[in-house]
């Protein structure tokens, strides 16, 4: 898989068809504690309060222009992949079918329902809902929008391109790793500039299989993914994701739910924006990292928002909420 500027170019106009550009701003506040220049990439902001977004825009175009006989997309989700899909078929006036594992988070099902998905919960792990949905597409018809695809890559890459447009000298870029099309975007747009940026991945301790994958050289499959960061909870790694994420990445970092709660904390005091745990594996790694990163010009992508109320609350006042399922 590879894009040129123009193919990044082009996919940002499309994108820029149903959603503004997501910000990046320097926060002073996070470089006093941190000792380096941070720029925060802010796909919080978007109209899904997700990264995703952008994917769910490009895939159901190429959808209409390659599958013109679909009536609707099946897949599967932790929430904002399904949010991005719901959004995008029904602005398209297809179906979605979004199924979710049970314990799911409350308020991203309530989101998804509002986009427009029918919402199914089955399996006790994403992998679990992610085998369900592949079936029931075969066997409805329905188009099955897999976790990771070269048109999800391309709309999610162009949160990068802004970040590296904008700011082409960073030093490195943290990227938080589920299914890892947010980190493969930024590699890819990386090169498609020319730039010679670092890019590291983020895995939550509770679910390693892209790291470890990478260490063995062939996709290891993981116990149960029980961690509060609902989009890094993958055990089952993606090879294709592999294949870009392994040479480009420069290395990965392991976060602890601990540190996931933190750097929510850190978010919410330091610059007054929610991080849901998977959004705030970026900064949880450049805190941990902070003393290899003094003096340097470091990235961090904020890649999502959305998080229940009562787990943030656990979060702000010191704890760690209760995983469900």
């Amino acid at each position: 898989m590879k894009f040129t500027a123009e193919d990044l170019r082009e996919a940002a106009r499309l994108v820029y068809t149903q959603m503004y550009p997501t910000a990046q701003y320097a926060w002073p506040q996070l470089a006093k504690r941190l000792g380096c220049e941070i720029w925060v990439k802010h796909e919080n902001h978007g109209p899904a309060g997700a990264f995703k977004t952008r994917g769910g825009i490009t895939f159901i175009d190429w959808m209409r222009r390659t599958h013109p006989e679909a009536k609707g997309i099946c897949t599967a989700t932790r929430g904002n992949h399904g949010q991005s899909q719901a959004r995008a078929a029904s602005a398209a006036g297809l179906t979605a079918k979004i199924y979710v594992p049970f314990g799911n988070s409350i308020e991203k099902n309530m989101a998804m329902r509002a986009f427009g998905a029918e919402l199914i919960e089955f399996g006790e792990d994403f992998d679990e809902a992610r085998v369900e949905a592949f079936r029931v597409a075969e066997e409805e018809g329905l188009l099955i929008v897999p976790p990771f695809h070269e048109e999800l890559v391309r709309g999610v890459a162009t949160y990068a391109y802004e970040l590296f447009t904008a700011v082409p000298d960073l030093d490195t870029v943290y990227v938080p790793i589920g299914c890892g099309s947010g980190i493969c975007g930024t590699i890819l747009a990386r090169d498609a500039l020319g730039l010679s940026t670092e890019v590291v991945g983020v895995v939550s301790s509770e679910a390693q299989s892209a790291k470890l994958s990478v260490e063995a050289g062939k996709p290891i499959e993981t116990g149960p993914a029980r961690t509060i960061a609902d989009g890094m909870a993958v055990r089952v790694p993606v090879p294709e994701a592999m294949a870009v994420y392994g040479p480009g990445a420069a290395r990965f970092v392991t976060v602890t739910d601990a540190e996931l709660a933190e750097a929510m904390r850190v978010y919410y005091t330091d610059i007054h924006n929610i991080a849901e745990a998977a959004g705030a594996a970026s900064l949880a790694a450049l805190m941990q990292e902070k003393e290899r990163m003094r003096g340097k010009k470091a990235g961090v992508i904020l890649s999502g928002g959305n998080v229940d109320k009562d787990w943030y609350l656990d979060v702000l006042r010191g704890s760690l909420p209760q995983i469900r399922g």
